[in-house]
């Protein structure tokens, strides 16, 4: 029998699962499905194998996450694509915070499940669904190697001097209080695919990736190493994002509470949950908020104007940090496909050889692209991120090279 190529992905959310089986011959997906509202009544499950078949939807109560895999293995079981299957050569699990001890994809052992659990009071809403996620799997599959591929993993190479805080390194130490950074597998194969576009290896380009989703940040990688990134201990921190506010004076949480007497919790809520664009404006879709421009709607307008004049100052910032500057990334789903936003943060900045031509930013398309035009110093791309396929390439390059 041949080596087995397949890689399941599974991103464990508190009361979702997102998952893609991919073939690692050519990185071709078998199967992309959803499985969302675990433990309502209203659960449902979204399945639609990639090479023939038609997508199934199936609405029924889903208790826990471990019914959610088994109703994920069983779709996938019908396409002939099971966890059973010999061609599957490892499930690659997102798992968001990794701490300063994982910096690289990790087979998943028990002492790995157990620093991850550790590591749960600096990611108490992202890491226990992927524990539970983990866990799952193990118990279907106790055979199969599982691999983690950490979220900060590829910040971890941030300098010191852009990793600490200045607050008292006994108090930040003990409480494991320095900036992380997230969105890594992004911002890993964005900057990877942004040297490829300009025909150069990766240890030689100097690239800002802004990954602009609801959540957003931005990073400044050098030769193909992290060196700075905006969000810090938490995802909270950075550029203003669809409900989170991105960098705020610290007093403002003291303010709150004394002032205007908001629990902890309250606060935590206002600024995850009610602040950044749906704070501004109420809507924390961009394109809802280009149409409402478009009506004349000053609120819209002003919340535009916030979010593009932080990405500017971070644009800059890295700009500095870097010294020299090969090119800027805009990449998911705001930055692939909201031409006004890319046009907004690049304007201005001619100085810094930074320029987008107007007609190759209007094109959509889902391959990666330069919009800039050919005199500018700087290249401007759109890459389309695939967090997925890069998790699958990291498990399974890990898996192979251990011969697991």
């Amino acid at each position: 029998m041949t080596n087995p190529t397949r890689v399941l992905v599974l991103n464990s959310g508190s009361s979702s699962v997102k998952y893609q089986l991919l073939d690692m011959r050519d990185g071709a997906r078998l199967a992309i499905g959803l499985v969302e509202r675990i433990g309502e009544e209203t659960s449902r499950l979204v399945h639609t194998p990639v090479a023939g078949g038609e997508r199934r939807e199936r609405t029924a109560p889903i208790g826990d996450h471990e019914a959610a895999l088994k109703a994920v293995a069983e779709e996938l079981a019908a396409d002939g694509l099971g966890l059973d299957s010999p061609e599957l050569a490892a499930i690659g699990h997102r798992v968001v915070h990794g701490g300063l001890k994982f910096s690289a994809p990790t087979v998943i052992t028990d002492e790995v499940l157990a620093e991850i659990e550790r590591l749960v009071p600096v990611a108490p809403l992202h890491n226990p669904a992927n524990i539970t996620g983990i866990r799952t799997a193990r118990a279907l599959r106790p055979d199969l190697p599982q691999v983690a591929v950490f979220d900060t993993a590829f910040h971890t190479t941030m300098p010191e001097y852009a990793a600490r805080y200045a607050i008292d390194t006994e108090t930040a130490d003990a409480h494991r209080i320095r900036r992380y950074g997230f969105h890594g597998t992004s911002h890993a194969y964005v900057s990877r695919r942004v040297a490829g576009l300009l025909g150069k290896d990766p240890a030689e380009v100097n690239v800002i990736v802004l990954h602009l989703g609801n959540g957003a940040s931005a990073s400044a990688v050098a030769g193909g190493r992290c060196v700075d990134t905006s969000m810090g201990l938490t995802p909270l921190e950075g550029l203003v994002m669809g409900t989170r506010s991105g960098d705020v004076d610290p007093a403002v949480v003291f303010h709150l509470k004394r002032v205007a007497g908001m629990s902890t919790d309250e606060i935590d809520v206002l600024l995850n949950k009610k602040s950044g664009l749906v704070g501004l404006c109420g809507d924390n879709d961009m394109r809802e908020i280009r149409r409402r421009i478009d009506e004349g709607d000053e609120r819209a307008q002003l919340a535009f104007d916030i979010y593009i004049h932080r990405l500017k100052k971070y644009i800059g910032a890295y700009y500095a940090v870097l010294g020299r500057v090969d090119a800027v990334a805009f990449t998911a789903g705001v930055g692939e496909n909201a031409a006004p936003v890319r046009e907004a943060a690049i304007a201005g900045l001619e100085e810094l050889g930074l320029a987008v031509d107007a007609d190759l930013n209007a094109v959509r398309s889902a391959e990666p692209r330069l919009i800039s035009p050919e005199y500018a110093r700087v290249a401007v791309a759109v890459v389309p991120t695939d967090e997925e396929l890069e998790i699958a390439q990291q498990s399974y390059s890990l898996v192979t090279s251990k011969g697991l």
